[in-house]
């Protein structure tokens, strides 16, 4: 991930630009929300960015944590556009969209009925809408995505496949989409990518392909980790030994009762 940002749409704080490391958010003793490890005040929740990506941490105790209204208790993975709530503070993680197609088609020419825009928020959370011949979004029934809100029209959003990516195109040039936590009337999206309609309808671009490629890419990274502790276990050789060790300490405790018996005696 690059170029991601902490954005505070109350205004009150300065956008945070996310660099490799632990970024804690916490409640000065002024109300104010300050971001930072020299910042004082109490802990709302922290971020940590690494090689595997970003994390939302939730201090131990801490209740009434959402990452996009659902509720979070220790940990999340977050991606650009992922609203989180914290205390009554909203923090927008936003990064850059593509602008240019980041993924080449499996096969030149023709569409994937796998490329789709899965719901990860609101009533269509969880279920997957196929781009392939283009998915329209709005307040119609016909629309292939219905989204009911004020301000969304009749048909307030394309997508279309283009090669391996995906085109976002809005019907009114005054309308517009956040993708990745940024408003944009048109933009160029690949694997990954969060579209946010409005605060309750979120949705991911999934490329399996893409997908695949950054999981190997991941795999890779992680080959020089060390290895995780190995409990030893009893070898196949070990098992069998038990039955005679057990016979020949009865045996012996037999030979000592009789030593002792005749001895008494």
């Amino acid at each position: 991930m690059q170029n991601l940002s902490l954005h505070f749409p109350q205004g009150r704080t300065a956008d945070r630009a996310l660099g490799t490391g632990v970024h804690r958010i916490v409640r000065e003793a002024s109300g104010n929300i300050g971001v930072g490890d020299a910042v004082p005040g109490a802990l709302l929740v922290q971020v940590c960015l690494d090689r595997r990506g970003l994390w939302l941490q939730v201090p131990s105790g801490m209740r009434g944590i959402h990452v996009n209204g659902r509720p979070v208790r220790r940990m999340a993975m977050l991606r650009p556009g992922d609203a989180i709530y914290a205390d009554g503070v909203e923090v927008l993680v936003r990064g850059q969209a593509s602008t240019t197609t980041p993924y080449a088609a499996p096969r030149s020419g023709e569409s994937d009925p796998r490329i789709v825009l899965r719901g990860i928020g609101g009533r269509h959370h969880g279920k997957a809408f196929p781009i392939e011949s283009g998915c329209v979004v709005g307040a119609a029934r016909e629309a292939d995505i219905r989204v009911e809100a004020p301000h969304i029209g009749q048909q307030h959003a394309r997508l279309n496949l283009h090669g391996g990516g995906v085109v976002l195109r809005h019907h009114d040039g005054a309308v517009i989409s956040v993708v990745n936590g940024i408003p944009v009337h048109e933009a160029m999206l690949g694997a990954g990518d969060q579209i946010a309609f409005d605060p309750q309808s979120r949705f991911v671009i999934e490329i399996p392909w893409a997908q695949m490629d950054a999981d190997k890419s991941l795999a890779a990274d992680d080959a020089d980790l060390e290895p995780a502790p190995q409990v030893n276990k009893p070898s196949g050789a070990s098992m069998k030994r038990w039955p005679w060790l057990l016979i020949a300490a009865a045996g012996l405790a037999g030979l000592l009762s009789l030593l002792l018996l005749f001895g008494a005696g």
